[in-house]
């Protein structure tokens, strides 16, 4: 069983570097799509480490974005490949993830109804309340309320 003992956690004050080494190892845990911290140990860094590296040396930062470019156009490319070769879903994720593609989503309703203008007079005038305006109007009537306006 191999188990962190604080035998194994450095102690010792480290000089920061931008070696072809360190660069390196940058570029590639960034190509495998890790960030921040996890980026950093990764790396063989601690984070803390990390951060102060990228403030001193602009090339730690160029080597994580050269490393994420690269790694997004391998996996592009596979996509890419994978729909050319009939696959729909990922021709789908990349419509919808690259080019902002979704799909249609309304809805046609159809409704045909011929309407007779005598019925619907007709209609209306079996509703008719006949009624003289000087009188109040009897709610209870309308609403089944009892109060008289």
């Amino acid at each position: 069983m191999s188990y962190m003992t604080w035998h194994t956690l450095p102690h010792e004050p480290r000089k920061l570097q931008a070696t072809e080494a360190r660069l390196d190892a940058i570029y590639h845990a960034a190509r495998h799509g890790l960030k921040g911290d996890t980026l950093a140990l990764a790396a063989g860094m601690q984070p803390a480490e990390y951060r102060q590296l990228c403030q001193f040396d602009p090339l730690t930062e160029m080597a994580e974005q050269k490393g994420r470019a690269d790694g997004e156009m391998e996996v592009s490319g596979i996509l890419h490949e994978a729909a050319r070769n009939g696959d729909a879903k990922a021709a789908l994720a990349i419509l919808q993830h690259t080019h902002g593609w979704t799909a249609k989503q309304e809805i046609t309703i159809d409704v045909y109804q011929k309407i007779s203008i005598t019925q619907a007079l007709a209609d209306a005038q079996s509703r008719l309340i006949d009624h003289d305006p000087a009188e109040p109007i009897n709610r209870e009537l309308m609403y089944g309320a009892t109060a008289d306006l």
